[in-house]
């Protein structure tokens, strides 16, 4: 047992040592992956910064060298019109945002000025002996001839016979260009060819120079700040400690910019590449240690479930011979249960049926007026007719016949609705004409219809309308909204009836009535609820239940709302497509 504790923590220890060596190869690959990437943002950053800055200094390239060409410039050699060209510097600084403009003479003095007072030699600057040579010159520092931290232009001014003459010097405050775009996301700083630090958008290094050994940067002060530098993956890192506004591990890169004598530098916070590599490290860390615990623990219950295999074979055989008693059972149980569905169904059929007879009963007084008026029809027709035959009055003879023959065909129309709405029928789910049966619904209750002189407004269509049901069925469903409108209409004067049907997405057959209304629509559904009388002879409150079944069965639905005044119905029923009849 104590050998197999210590092979088991043996495995374990050498796992995790794999799984550390495996992540820290992870890390490692991560985190050079990520500063390659960063170097490249870092690297679009400072290209970006170099040319909006080197973009803001050109504006005053070119404007020394067109001012160079002015006509005051010749007045100027020869020490004429000083007070103009002051007044012409001063508005060209005001409208250009120089810092100031100037005249320097051959020599390097100034003579005329924008802001400062002429007078300052500037023979010794460089940008200055370049103009004197007749090339544009350019330069930057602070103390003369302004004080402030300033950017030269000096383009030179030819005289008539091509020599230069003195030269247009225009400054520029690099204060007001970081202005535009201090405390940006990444710390850029641009170094002059000293190492000095004389633009960047991080004011606390401005004047910071170039360590003498080596990389880093050194305040203007002299003060020694924490500092360290390494090379990985052909990147160089910085560490610094120089305030909460610079990074303290930063890759640094660096841009020559010749065209203004400085290079851009930038400072990238490699903080999230290291967050970076070190969740990629602990995911596959994580990983791997779920994956060996995993290894283990089905191990492990591998072994558990060969102990317990055997004692659960002895309890899979006591409980098979228990199973199958239970399955008998359950067998018995689903045949009874598949017998009463059947049974169910049976009733629901019959009890359709009943409530079809109910209602022929209901409307026998008045079926049995429409069957006796054209029989009485026909005996008065047919005794005229054999007294027009014994007169020799054919023609009155054969009008006769043609009544008795429509009598007869209106007799059979009856018969036929009375024994198909009486039928025991299961009808599957087919074409029908929802104008046809609501015609047939109109006529086995119209003789009630005219017996209380119901005013019917329906709008029949001029074609069939045809919808997924059973005719018989869809008949009863019309036939008991049809007699309950009337029901609830007995006690009006003028009862009216209106009949619509919306075609769309579904068909809609409206029923609407102008009686009392329903005082609890949302119970009219339910078995045995009825408005009226018990013990009253119109029913038992079984009809719109049978017809919100049988709506149903369609894959409808039956609705009921008062419309004050009156009880409006709706029947939804699914139409009838070609894609369905395939």
């Amino acid at each position: 047992m104590k050998r197999l504790v210590l092979h088991r923590i043996a495995l374990i220890s050498v796992f995790l040592i794999a799984v550390a060596a495996l992540s820290a190869g992870v890390w490692r690959y991560g985190y050079l992956q990520a500063l390659d990437q960063l170097a490249r943002q870092g690297r679009a950053d400072l290209a970006l910064a170099s040319d909006r800055l080197v973009g803001q200094l050109q504006r005053y390239r070119e404007l020394a060298v067109l001012l160079a060409d002015h006509p005051v410039m010749d007045a100027l050699a020869r020490g004429e019109s000083l007070d103009e060209a002051s007044d012409l510097f001063l508005s060209v600084a005001d409208k250009t945002a120089a810092l100031d403009v100037m005249y320097a003479d051959v020599q390097g003095r100034i003579l005329a000025a924008a802001h400062i007072t002429p007078g300052a030699d500037l023979s010794a600057a460089p940008y200055i002996r370049r103009a004197q040579q007749g090339a544009l010159g350019w330069g930057h520092g602070t103390g003369t001839p302004l004080p402030a931290r300033s950017y030269y232009y000096a383009a030179p001014a030819f005289g008539a016979d091509g020599r230069v003459t003195g030269s247009v010097v225009v400054a520029v405050s690099i204060s007001s260009i970081e202005d535009a775009w201090r405390g940006g996301f990444r710390s850029v700083f641009f170094t002059d060819a000293a190492g000095a630090v004389f633009v960047t958008n991080r004011t606390d290094l401005v004047g910071w120079t170039r360590s003498a050994d080596g990389p880093g940067m050194q305040p203007d002060d002299g003060r020694a700040l924490p500092f360290s530098s390494y090379q990985t993956g052909g990147h160089e890192v910085w560490q610094v400690g120089w305030g909460p506004y610079l990074p303290e591990n930063a890759l640094h890169l660096t841009k020559e910019l010749p065209v203004i004598g400085l290079t851009g530098e930038v400072l990238l916070d490699v903080s999230p590449a290291r967050r970076l590599a070190a969740l990629q490290a602990a995911a596959l860390a994580a990983l791997c240690l779920a994956f060996g615990a995993l290894l283990f623990l089905a191990t492990e219950r591998r072994r558990t479930l060969a102990l317990a295999n055997t004692a659960l074979e002895e309890r899979v055989a006591r409980r098979t011979a228990a199973l199958s008693d239970i399955n008998a059972a359950l067998r018995a149980e689903a045949s009874e249960r598949e017998e009463a569905q059947a049974a169910l169904a049976r009733a629901q059929d019959d009890l359709a049926r009943a409530s079809r007879l109910s209602a022929l009963g209901q409307m026998s007084a008045g079926i049995s007026h429409e069957l006796n008026q054209p029989l009485m029809a026909i005996r008065s027709f047919a005794e005229n007719a054999v007294q027009f035959m014994e007169r020799g009055q054919p023609e009155r003879v054969a009008d006769n016949l043609t009544r008795i023959s429509d009598m007869a065909r209106r007799m059979g129309r009856i018969i036929k609705n009375l024994r198909s709405f009486s039928k025991q029928q299961a009808e599957p789910v087919t074409r029908v004409d929802v104008v046809a049966a609501l015609d047939t619904a109109l006529e086995m209750t119209g003789p009630r219809m005219r017996d209380m002189q119901v005013d019917v407004r329906f709008a029949r269509p001029a074609a069939a309308v045809w919808a997924q049901g059973g005719e018989v069925r869809l008949v009863q469903v019309f036939v008991n909204l049809l007699t309950n409108a009337m029901d609830a209409m007995k006690d009006i004067d003028t009862p009216v009836l209106e009949i619509d049907i919306v075609q769309g997405a579904l068909l809609q057959i409206i029923v609407r009535d102008f009686g009392p209304g329903i005082a609890e629509p949302e119970k009219v559904f339910d078995p045995f609820y009825s408005t009226k009388e018990v013990g009253a002879s119109e029913g038992m409150g079984l009809g719109l239940s049978i017809s919100y079944g049988i709506a149903q069965s369609f894959g409808g639905d039956i609705r009921v709302s008062n419309s004050n005044p009156g009880a409006c119905f709706v029947v939804e029923i699914r139409p009838w497509e070609a894609q369905e009849a395939a």
